[in-house]
């Protein structure tokens, strides 16, 4: 079964996830999407944030090909049809919009599928390590869980063309400038960096993390007068759901804003 290739642990209010095959460069068979799909499920109602990350030096090498070539084989050459929950792109869904924020850490190789699931999460951390690549045209295969409209949004369509039809590899550096990463650190130190930034977000009130990761990628989507309404009424909403964070900052009990060094680039 997939699900002993993916670890669950809970630290405090932390969910983390782990993608645990080192020995295949955590290469997922396409049944594991739907496992780590049900993961994010179980994390929003044990957690409050959750960290994605790869056992070993990759986070992932993305789709076994050799998982997906026996298939094939078994189904008369075609691929075989997804359904349901089971469709790869509404299980990394579970990720993008489902109760909690994730952070992904990056390391080694976020390739093909990898790279869809890490652009499901919410902030990335890439340390010096990670490379970056979308092979599925030299592979004869296509995107298929959520990458052509997630990594798209990230990149844009010049950036993503170029690396499906050519195979370009990005360095965490340019993973970082092309907005694929949020954060660059050194190496070995990612999944540190995700699991600070993690505890800061489960820090927020629920409702706002909702508001956010629910409302952003939506309003992203809207024309301009609907979503200067939306933004209106999750506005109103979000506001009306407790005031104690205001009091705080007004009553001077909240932590003072102080500036953080830039991320590396």
């Amino acid at each position: 079964m997939s699900e002993d290739l993916l670890s669950y642990e809970l630290d405090n209010d932390i969910a983390l996830i782990g993608i645990n095959r080192p020995e295949k460069r955590n290469a997922m068979p396409e049944a594991m999407f739907a496992d780590l799909g049900r993961l994010a499920e179980k994390a929003g109602q044990e957690a409050r944030a959750a960290v994605l990350f790869g056992h070993g030096p990759h986070f992932s090498a993305g789709l076994d090909l050799a998982d997906l070539a026996r298939r094939l084989k078994e189904n008369g050459g075609k691929r075989p049809p997804h359904a349901g929950p089971y469709m790869p792109h509404i299980a990394f869904d579970k990720i993008a919009r489902g109760r909690i924020p994730f952070v992904a850490a990056l390391s080694g190789a976020v390739i093909g599928a990898g790279l869809e699931v890490a652009a499901a999460t919410h902030v990335r951390v890439a340390d010096d390590t990670a490379f970056f690549a979308l092979p599925e045209a030299q592979r004869g295969i296509f995107v298929g869980a959520g990458g052509s409209v997630r990594i798209q949004r990230l990149v844009g369509n010049a950036r993503m063309t170029d690396m499906m039809l050519t195979g370009r590899v990005l360095g965490a550096d340019e993973a970082y400038a092309q907005n694929l990463v949020q954060y660059r650190v050194d190496e070995g130190k990612a999944i540190e960096k995700a699991k600070e930034l993690a505890t800061v977000i489960a820090g927020n009130r629920v409702e706002t993390n909702w508001s956010i990761t629910q409302g952003l990628s939506r309003v992203n989507d809207m024309s301009y007068d609907d979503a200067l309404f939306v933004e209106t009424l999750i506005g109103r909403n979000a506001a009306s759901a407790g005031t104690e964070r205001l009091l705080d900052f007004l009553e001077k009990r909240a932590k003072p804003l102080a500036p953080h060094p830039a991320p590396r680039n």
